[in-house]
């Protein structure tokens, strides 16, 4: 599975460029709330294993309106550290490495700052 060029962004990890990207649009499962937020991470400028991070929370245009929050640049960099370190290769071959993140692994990516969640009923 390759990371679409359209609507991904580059970010570098520890000298090592890689491209993420979030889903345009979300999965029936995803849209009711049932699915978790996701993004997923591989190597710009070779093919390999790509990287499936799940949060736990929904995404924002989810349809009930569950907690949720951003994806931003820096927890992306500390989800591809924490996913080196537990065995993911980008370089290898295969099947996609996931990676299902808590709420007490958010804590520790973000230097012991809890995850900021938004309630989209909140908003105004």
């Amino acid at each position: 599975m390759a990371i679409p060029k359209k609507g991904s962004r580059l970010i570098t990890a520890d000298g090592t460029v890689f491209r993420w990207h979030v889903r345009r649009k979300p999965t029936y499962c995803q849209g009711n709330s049932w699915g978790p937020m996701t993004f997923a991470v591989e190597l710009a400028d070779a093919s390999g294993r790509v990287l499936l991070v799940s949060l736990p929370c929904s995404r924002p245009d989810a349809w009930w309106g569950e907690r949720t929050m951003a994806i931003r640049p820096a927890l992306v960099t500390a989800t591809i550290r924490m996913a080196l370190g537990n065995g993911w290769n980008p370089q290898q071959a295969g099947n996609a490495f996931e990676l299902a993140l808590t709420d007490d692994d958010l804590t520790e990516l973000m230097n012991g700052q809890p995850p900021a969640y938004d309630a989209p009923f909140m908003r105004r």
